[in-house]
């Protein structure tokens, strides 16, 4: 007999994306599920009908559930996430020993390709080059001058051990790169930060949003960097020292800044970010955007046949 499952999501539009081409009729085919996406609006009205409901599917939009709501959900068995991190919601699910399936590792693939692109565009010195060539009698000077060392032998260093660093580790390995693995907590470094933004040509930050990485990258880091070097920023904006950032990078021109990620997020209208020419803003796109966002529906669709199956979940979120 196929087991009651709900979607619940504040995002339905977004939800209905990221099942779409065929995932929402997989998953139909799966289990019994509910005709309609529960919004937290909703929720009180629609409890009496989900008694049954033994699992959850959510997206971005999932809501917190209080202890009062679970109790209205008695067969509750597991929610599958079609998303990153489950924080804002899977402490009391936990406590209660519900299963919680997180699609984070697969939302890692995308931020990982995108910083591929850019490590390797950043060693030939693209960005620097892109911003200086704006005239024809400068073509000679760029072309048999160009600074950057390219991409063979030289190092990347990537902060931080957790899952988009370790699968840029593996995106890089076809190339012949020197790849510096700096973890997350001090106590484990072999090499220290002072060190990697003193040697590395492109330094890529993928350090986990935790209070004691806030501010950790600092002015007295980027002074360190190379000439011409490169720092990437698709972690959280609050790890960087965003005044510090500004500072050496209006005095070092040759330094150039890829930011994914700011706080606040956008910058404030006046801010530097939108004037300095060596730093260059994307929207907060390096995460699943668009047809990437599938990937997660298929990475929860294939652990939830798993769990039907009784077998070993590949992506659950442990206490």
């Amino acid at each position: 007999m196929l087991c009651h499952a709900a979607c619940f999501s504040n995002q339905p539009e977004k939800f209905l994306h990221v099942f779409s081409r065929g995932r929402w009729q997989r998953l139909s085919a799966l289990c019994r599920l509910y005709p309609r996406i529960v919004t937290q609006d909703m929720l009180a009205q629609e409890l009496p009908k989900l008694a049954q409901v033994e699992v959850i599917f959510s997206s971005w939009g999932m809501f917190p559930l209080s202890e009062r709501q679970l109790d209205q959900l008695p067969k509750l068995k597991a929610v599958f996430y079609a998303a990153g991190t489950t924080q804002t919601f899977s402490a009391p699910l936990l406590s209660r020993g519900i299963t919680v399936v997180s699609a984070w590792r697969a939302n890692a693939v995308s931020v990982a390709e995108f910083c591929l692109a850019q490590i390797l565009l950043a060693c030939k010195g693209y960005f620097r080059n892109h911003r200086d060539y704006g005239a024809p009698a400068v073509f000679d000077d760029l072309s048999n001058r160009h600074p950057a060392p390219g991409a063979y032998g030289e190092q990347v260093a990537l902060l931080g051990a957790g899952a988009i660093a370790q699968t840029l580790t593996g995106l890089l390995a076809p190339f012949e790169l020197d790849v510096v693995s700096v973890p997350s907590r001090a106590a484990r470094r072999t090499v220290s930060l002072e060190q990697v933004f003193e040697t590395a040509f492109v330094i890529s930050n993928h350090l986990p949003n935790r209070p004691d990485n806030v501010g950790v990258l600092n002015g007295s880091l980027f002074r360190r960097m190379r000439p011409g070097a490169v720092f990437i920023n698709t972690g959280r904006g609050l790890q960087v020292n965003e005044p510090e950032l500004i500072e050496v990078f209006s005095r070092r021109p040759d330094l150039t800044a890829l930011l994914d990620v700011t706080k606040p997020e956008p910058p404030a209208a006046d801010s530097p970010l939108y004037q300095l020419p060596n730093i260059q803003l994307s929207s907060h796109i390096a995460g699943a955007l668009n047809h990437e966002t599938q990937r997660l529906a298929d990475c929860v669709l294939a652990e939830f046949s798993r769990w039907l199956q009784g077998e070993a979940l590949c992506h659950q979120i442990m206490t």
